[in-house]
């Protein structure tokens, strides 16, 4: 059995902000299949200096991801990329529980990223201190040629968060209501771009399962954008890709139209399951989470996770991640591999 990697970003949810005005660390998750008879391990790391200093001393291993020449940091909060909304339209319906906004914004170039980064915004105005708002950090939602097709532009998918507070306040996101709220034509501050971790696999015959919660099909969108609607000298796409999405209503799911044309494209190469778990059940009348509707295809998962090209990504809200847990350790103990 061999190995399977994932990395999953941990996207701030409404309570998680009234806990803190700033953005949570990135967390990512690693399931590693091994020999039969051996553990499976779900390994929890985040970035810290102490982390980096420990694995310096330790022998490199050769990336399978398309880690190559990928920058970071060309942008920092004191100097951040001026650029301008292009565009900016709400993607679900008008009776879907919260708005999600698609944005597109002008980069003239050079803001470079890759497929699986991020970038910071930085909100106009200041904060109740008088200091400039700190940077959110949103995954990238286009891909690295850009929705335009130019290597021009950089696009979001934002959902607007509001809440009330424990005071019984209407509150309101400060960066996610400014995005939300750009008109064509206005500035935005970009730092960034950052991260490694959701990189795609360098393997063009790689199974690449995504595994996503409302806004975290962001990355994933990128993906399957250089997947399948781009053509790439050095790169064709000839696996499989698997995209679990999963949200509260249909008027909620995103991109969908995008998804119907890949899976008409290449119908063997892309899948897509959506669980819309206010609106559809199981056969035992459990409510359609990620989890529930993965459990439908768990041997034909397994069998994929034993191959040593499949990689599993996932992104979206901290909750779901108990939830895919528990389908591993579900899967693992069909196959009498032992998981912790």
């Amino acid at each position: 059995m061999a190995a399977v990697t994932a990395a999953a970003v941990s996207l701030s949810s409404p309570s998680a902000s009234k806990a803190s005005p700033s953005s949570p660390s990135p967390t990512f998750f690693s399931y590693r299949s091994r020999t039969r008879g051996a553990s499976i391990r779900a390994q929890v790391s985040t970035t810290d200096t102490s982390a980096v200093e420990a694995a310096d001393s330790k022998p490199k291993k050769v990336s399978k991801k398309q880690d190559e020449g990928v920058v970071t940091n060309t942008y920092r909060p004191k100097d951040p990329y001026v650029g301008k909304c292009l565009l900016n339209t709400k993607i679900t319906g008008d009776d879907a529980p919260g708005e999600t906004w698609h944005m597109v914004f002008s980069t003239e170039g050079k803001v470079q990223y890759r497929e699986g980064q991020s970038i910071g915004i930085i909100a106009d105005g200041v904060d109740k201190n008088g200091k400039p708002h700190k940077i959110r950090l949103y995954s990238i939602a286009s891909s690295a040629l850009g929705d335009l097709g130019d290597s021009q532009t950089v696009s979001l998918c934002v959902k607007r968060l509001v809440y009330t507070n424990d005071q019984g306040e209407i509150v309101k996101g400060v960066c996610s209501n400014f995005l939300c709220d750009l008109k064509p034509g206005a500035d935005v501050k970009i730092t960034g771009p950052v991260g490694k971790e959701m990189l795609m696999p360098k393997d063009p015959n790689a199974t690449i399962i995504m595994l996503a919660t409302g806004t975290g099909i962001a990355p994933f969108r990128s993906f399957l954008w250089k997947m399948f609607f781009e053509k790439h000298d050095d790169y064709k796409f000839n696996g499989l890709g698997w995209l679990f999405l999963g949200v509260p209503t249909s008027s909620s799911l995103l991109y969908q139209d995008e998804f119907d044309k890949m899976k008409q494209k290449a119908p063997e190469n892309f899948r897509v399951d959506y669980a819309v778990s206010r609106e559809q059940t199981n056969a035992q009348g459990e409510k359609m989470y990620i989890q529930t509707r993965m459990a439908e295809y768990k041997e034909e998962l397994w069998e994929l996770l034993k191959k040593d090209n499949t990689y599993v990504y996932m992104c979206g809200l901290k909750g779901m991640e108990k939830g895919i847990d528990d389908i591993m350790v579900s899967l693992a103990a069909n196959d009498g591999t032992p998981y912790f």
